[in-house]
């Protein structure tokens, strides 16, 4: 398991995600921005968007998923 924050994938808090894999900690972090927007946090509509577009796009957005996955990579195991 590792772990990356909000912050670490383009958010603006610390709150931590934990996964085995970049692709985890990817899904969890859209899953807290739809939470953090529905629940009307406006820090975090900005950060929401951009993962919808990389969601809808993903060919545009797959310079900034490798370097989501090199980052997951370097860090150490929890």
């Amino acid at each position: 398991m590792k772990t990356m924050t909000c912050q670490q994938l383009g958010g603006p808090c610390d709150l931590a995600h934990r996964g085995e894999s970049a692709d985890d900690v990817i899904h969890a972090q859209d899953q807290h921005l739809k939470e953090a927007v529905k629940a009307g946090d406006d820090a975090h509509q900005a950060a929401r968007k951009e993962m919808k577009f990389r969601w809808l796009h993903p060919k545009q957005s797959l310079g900034w998923y490798n370097d989501m996955k090199s980052a997951f990579a370097a860090l150490p195991e929890d």
